[in-house]
């Protein structure tokens, strides 16, 4: 005997939570797209899989040059390659999920219009596609504090932590910029601009104490910068506040909240303006 479901898809009103139901019944398909975006990127690439390790990589050699040997710039004791590169790995992770994200609806038009499923797959899988990525970053980070003879100590043990809270600004912004991009495609020339000039406002390549006064509202705002503090804590030891920290994870967890109601709220037009 063979059991079988109906469903009834009609459009919802108002401000909607995420049907958890729903995604879990779907759970199948998010791993394919997860899978299907990584295919994607890398793709008919000479070095595969190697873009990873590269960008943040090539990132770390050109700034250590610049800021460390001419500028003078120095850490927070740690190495300033490792310093730097601690703050690179959840930085790159989280500016190019939020930017293939922003553009995921747009370039699913064709399944978006075709068939029903929960939209909400769409920017989340462009971001968890990147997980490979921030994996490949730790990875190498090991390699480099087994170089530089750095020890890691318990306070590893809050990396896990820290990664989800890059995982939930990510995919907060992700579904924001998203849903906006379906209706006003500026989004995907304004995110590029704004995660540039963001980066210089997040702390990846100075401590949290040598930024200006002027600059400490923007800087404690920017749900990045305790995430940043707190990965160099992590994997360095590196002194930190944690009043900073859980601000950070509180404003990354607000907005992750904040992206699935407001995706949830425009979901139901982006068939017809997609």
């Amino acid at each position: 005997m063979v059991s079988s479901s109906e469903w009834v898809i009609k459009p919802r009103k108002g401000w909607q939570p995420l049907d958890l139901k729903e995604v879990w019944l779907f759970r199948e398909l998010l791993g394919f797209l997860v899978w299907r975006d990584i295919k994607i990127r890398y793709k008919q690439t000479v070095l595969g899989g190697l873009w990873a390790l590269l960008q943040p990589l090539i990132a770390m050699l050109i700034f250590v040059t610049l800021f460390g040997r001419v500028a003078g710039m120095k850490g927070d004791g740690s190495p300033y390659p490792l310093f730097v590169y601690a703050g690179l790995v959840p930085w790159t992770f989280f500016a190019n999920a939020v930017g293939l994200s922003s553009n995921s609806l747009v370039g699913s038009e064709q399944m978006i219009r075709k068939i029903y499923f929960p939209r909400v797959f769409v920017p989340l899988s462009s971001v968890l596609a990147f997980g490979l990525d921030l994996l490949v970053g730790l990875a190498f980070m090991g390699i480099m504090l087994a170089y530089y003879k750095w020890h890691a100590s318990l306070a590893l043990l809050w990396l896990p932590v820290l990664l989800l809270a890059t995982l939930l600004a990510a995919c907060g912004f992700g579904l924001i910029l998203s849903a906006v991009n379906v209706q006003y495609r500026d989004v995907k020339y304004v995110v590029p601009f704004v995660t540039q000039m963001a980066f210089f406002l997040t702390p990846v390549l100075y401590p949290m104490s040598h930024a200006p006064e002027k600059f400490e509202v923007l800087l404690l705002i920017n749900p990045m910068s305790g995430v940043v503090e707190g990965f160099r804590h992590s994997l360095l030891g590196s002194p930190v506040s944690w009043g900073f920290v859980g601000l950070s994870f509180g404003l990354c967890a607000a907005i992750f909240v904040v992206g699935v109601f407001f995706f949830r709220r425009l979901e139901r037009t982006f068939a017809d303006l997609i």
